[in-house]
């Protein structure tokens, strides 16, 4: 196996060292490569002659079912309480704040 550096893109830029390994290499030992990225989350990229084919890379928490993180972390924990159809404000109102807004702005 050898090192290689570069960027992997995921949910943010990280410039890491990727291990690099022959296709024949990884199909001796593939899973165990498998369980050694699932473990530590490193990805491996797999060469042939030395050009990169394929990158094994781990399952993002999304994907795995567990949330984590910001997005997605206040799911159910809303509820609607009246009328979110209607207008807020009335005709007269808006337009008595466009004159409001514009006069405050110095336009007509």
């Amino acid at each position: 196996m050898n090192l290689t550096e570069m960027t992997i893109v995921n949910d943010y830029v990280i410039l890491a060292l990727m291990v690099s390994i022959q296709v024949s290499e990884f199909k001796a030992t593939c899973l165990s490569v498998i369980e050694r990225v699932r473990k530590t989350g490193q990805a491996v990229r797999i060469t042939k002659h030395g050009v990169p084919v394929a990158d094994l890379v781990p399952l993002r928490p999304q994907a795995t079912g567990k949330r984590q993180g910001f997005l997605g972390s206040l799911l159910g924990t809303a509820s609607l309480a009246g009328d979110i159809v209607s207008p807020v404000l009335t005709d007269d109102e808006w337009t008595k704040g466009l004159l409001e807004d514009n006069k405050r702005a110095g336009r007509r």
